[in-house]
């Protein structure tokens, strides 16, 4: 395990580059949503950066997974709360590390199922390549390249740190 990376630079650094790309596309104020439990701690630090007013909403994709049947019930499923109209809205989705895509994937088909937005980008803190789906951030944090059985944890919520950690065999 290496010694835990802060995060307070990369949220600022996040957060600089949502408001080029805010103006950029012409969006006002996004609602954030964030995907337990590191997304959650990543959307209100942006959330604050960024001064978005309003309720922010929380997504547990544990049954939109693809692998659920395999996994099976993960002992702390949270309910998921959106409590603003997703129908025609913009929306900031957050998630703390992307790898695969599969998360991101739950996530879009969970919030599709409340309405259909305007918008989705999708912010992460860290982005360690590895794509096995055609979806990519719009802005991360910071990009990592990792050896093989390797892992990103975010420690949190306060303070929040980044720490790789070595899978055991």
């Amino acid at each position: 395990m290496t010694e835990p990376e802060a995060v307070e630079p990369l949220l600022d650094r996040m957060a600089e580059s949502l408001r080029a790309l805010f103006d950029e596309q012409g969006v006002g104020a996004p609602h954030p949503i964030g995907i337990h439990t590191g997304g959650v701690w990543v959307a209100r630090g942006l959330q604050q950066r960024l001064g978005l007013e309003g309720p922010m909403g929380e997504l547990d994709i544990t049954f939109y997974r693809d692998d659920f049947s395999r996994i099976g019930l993960h002992p702390r499923v949270r309910p998921s709360a959106l409590p603003f109209t997703v129908e025609g809205a913009n929306i900031l989705l957050v998630d703390d590390v992307i790898f695969s895509g599969r998360t991101i994937r739950a996530a879009l088909n969970e919030i599709f199922d409340y309405g259909r937005p305007a918008r989705v980008m999708l912010a992460v803190l860290v982005d360690r390549g590895g794509r096995e789906l055609p979806i990519e951030p719009a802005v991360a944090g910071t990009r990592l390249t990792l050896p093989a059985g390797a892992r990103v944890k975010l420690r949190g919520p306060d303070p929040l740190a980044l720490q790789i950690q070595q899978e055991r065999p």
